[in-house]
C-alpha cells in the first residue's frame, strides 16, 4: 500500500511539473502581503466564524448538501473536479471533449495554486475540525491535520475555476458562480475551514486570476478556449434541435407494402418501425 501511495504521488509531482505555467511564483502577487491577518480566537470575527461553523455542522443534517461537500472534496482527480461545473457551465470537460478549455484550467490552476503556500505556511491557522476535535464527513482529517487553513486552498481553486469559467462563457456567469459559491462552502459543511478563510481565499483567487489577464499566452488560450466552447455548444444545440424536431413529428402508419394510411385505419400497420395492430 505505502508503494502505491509513493508512485501516486510521484506521478501527480511529475504531471504538475509538466505544466508550464503562465508566471513563476516570484511573479505573483504575494499574498501574505496583501490578505489581513486570520482573525484571533478571541475577537468579534471569530465570534462570526463560529456561528458559520455550527451552519455548517446543522447543514450535514441534509443528505444532498452533505453528499454535494464531500464530492467538493475532491482535489487530485480534475476530470472530477471540473466535473463538479458541468451542469453550471453546460458542457463536459476533460482532455478529449475539451482540450483548449482544458488546458487553460490546467495551466491557470497550477500558476494560482502555489499563491496560498506561504501565507498557509506562516499562519498555521487551526482547523475548526482540529479546535473542536470533529470528525470530518469527508474523512480528510489525516490529510489536513497540522497544516493551516489560512487561506482555503480548495476555495482559491474552486473560485479562480468559477472566474475561468464565467470569462469563458459569460452568458453561463450566474450558474457558474453559484456553483463555484456552493463549493466554497463547502469546506465550511465539511469542517475543513472557517468561513474567514474562505472569504479571503475568493479574494486571492481574484487577484490570481486578475494576474493573468497580463500574459499574452492567457490572453491567446482564453480566446482557443472561447472558441471551442461556442462550437461544442452550438454543436449539441443543433442535435438536440435535430432530436426535439424528430420528435415533435406525428408518427405515420403505413400498410406492408409501405404505403401511408389514414389515421383511423385498423389492421396489421408498420408504425413508429414497429409491426403493431390498430
Amino acid at each position: 500500500m505505502l508503494a502505491t501511495m509513493i508512485v501516486a504521488a510521484m506521478s501527480i509531482s511529475a504531471q504538475d511539473a509538466a505544466v508550464q505555467t503562465y508566471f513563476e511564483l516570484s511573479q505573483m502577487p504575494k499574498l501574505i502581503n496583501i490578505m489581513p491577518e486570520p482573525p484571533a480566537f478571541d475577537s468579534p470575527e471569530f465570534a462570526a466564524d463560529v456561528v458559520r461553523y455550527c451552519w455548517g455542522k446543522q447543514q450535514r443534517q441534509d443528505p444532498v448538501r452533505v453528499a454535494q461537500a464531500i464530492a467538493d472534496a475532491e482535489w487530485d482527480d480534475h476530470v472530477k473536479l471540473y466535473g463538479l461545473w458541468q451542469e453550471a457551465f453546460g458542457l463536459e470537460i476533460n482532455p478529449t471533449n475539451t482540450p483548449e478549455i482544458w488546458n487553460l484550467l490546467e495551466t491557470s490552476i497550477a500558476t494560482t495554486d502555489p499563491m496560498r503556500k506561504e501565507t498557509k505556511a506562516y499562519y498555521k491557522r487551526q482547523r475548526p475540525f482540529e479546535r473542536y476535535d470533529d470528525a470530518m464527513p469527508s474523512h480528510e482529517e489525516d490529510e489536513l491535520r497540522g497544516e493551516g487553513s489560512y487561506p482555503s486552498g480548495h476555495s482559491l481553486r474552486g473560485w479562480c475555476i468559477s472566474l475561468l469559467l464565467a470569462q469563458i462563457a459569460p452568458q453561463r456567469a450566474d450558474q457558474v458562480f453559484k456553483r463555484g459559491w456552493d463549493y466554497c462552502n463547502s469546506r465550511v459543511i465539511v469542517g475543513a475551514h472557517w468561513q474567514s478563510d474562505v472569504d479571503n481565499s475568493r479574494t486571492a483567487a481574484s487577484i490570481g486570476f486578475c494576474a493573468l489577464q497580463g500574459s499574452e499566452e492567457f490572453i491567446a488560450q482564453m480566446k482557443k478556449a472561447q472558441a471551442e466552447y461556442i462550437a461544442k455548444t452550438q454543436s449539441q444545440s443543433a442535435i438536440g434541435a435535430v432530436s426535439a424536431q424528430h420528435a415533435a413529428q406525428p408518427t405515420h402508419a403505413y400498410n406492408l407494402q409501405g404505403q401511408a394510411l389514414a389515421s383511423d385505419y385498423h389492421g396489421i400497420v408498420i408504425e413508429g418501425n414497429k409491426k403493431t395492430i390498430k
